[in-house]
This record gives C-alpha cells, structure tokens and sequence, in this order.
C-alpha cells in the first residue's frame, strides 16, 4: 500500500477543516498551525481535494475552506485517492507483472488485500472521525457527549 504522508496529512487536515469550519472558513495556515503541516504543502493537497468537490474555497478577508459535502457523504478513501494515493500493495501496481514480467505466486493475496483496505476505509466517514474526536475530547474534560442518538456521561474517563 502506497500510504504516504500525502495521504495522512490529507486526512487530518480534512479533519481539523471539519472539526473547525463551523464558526467561519478555516484557513490553510490555520490548519498548517495547528495540524504542523508545511502550507506549501497544504496548498497542494487542498487543491486536489477542491478539484474533486471534497472542498470549497472562499477568496477574500475572512476566506478560507469549508467541507464540498457533508461529512457523512465523505469517505476516507475518497480523501486519501483524491490526493492520487494509491490504496494497492502488490509489486506491481496491479499490472500482473510483479516477477519477471509475470504474474508473483501471491499476487492475488495482495491484491485482496489491497481490497479489503479500500473498503475499510471507504466503510468510515469523516463524520464518524469527527464524532471519534469529540468523544475523546468530551473523556478528557469529563463533559457529556451526545451524539448519534445517544447521550453518554463521561466522568474521568469512565462512561
């Protein structure tokens, strides 16, 4: 699998984006601030996830990004292919030529393989990484958290 840090920095700055566009548009330095991602670098992923609509820019004072979509209707893997990561760990990128020019006796190990990691990641949304967030920060201070139809009292660290 060819998760590089393209790949993570894109879900985490996916992240802090949804945890934080609430108020106003966030802006890349802000997220570059926080999440301690070159912005340079950040001004490269996020415009590959504009151009897949899994982000919207404003220009202008007070501008910045707010999600394309809702989270719920965004997948990790549509973050992390949107950024053109590849979620394959064959040799051979999926051509069959992984030994010699031929198909390696386990290549379709790795190429299930390689399934399954999609659609484990195309099975989690950004709202359940938002909601996974907020229930370790709501531990933390021993808040209550509500969220998918449910109400939990947290208090220190035992719900």
């Amino acid at each position: 699998m060819r998760l590089t840090t393209k790949g993570r920095y894109a879900v985490t700055a996916m992240l802090d984006l949804a945890l934080n566009q609430h108020v106003k548009p966030v802006s890349l330095q802000d997220i570059a601030t926080s999440q301690e991602i070159s912005l340079s670098y950040l001004e490269q992923l996020f415009s590959r996830l504009r151009k897949n609509k899994l982000v919207k820019g404003t220009r202008g004072p007070g501008g910045g990004y707010k999600l394309g979509r809702a989270p719920s209707a965004i997948s990790i893997a549509d973050i992390v292919t949107s950024v053109d990561e590849s979620i394959d760990i064959t040799m051979c990128a999926g051509r069959e030529n992984c030994l010699d020019g031929e198909r390696c006796l386990t290549h379709e190990l790795w190429s299930d393989l390689s399934s399954k990691i999609f659609e484990f990641l195309d099975e989690i949304s950004l709202q359940e990484l938002i909601s996974r967030q907020r229930s370790r920060e709501c531990a933390s201070t021993g808040a209550v958290n509500v969220s998918d139809r449910r109400a939990t009292v947290v208090f220190d660290g035992v719900s």
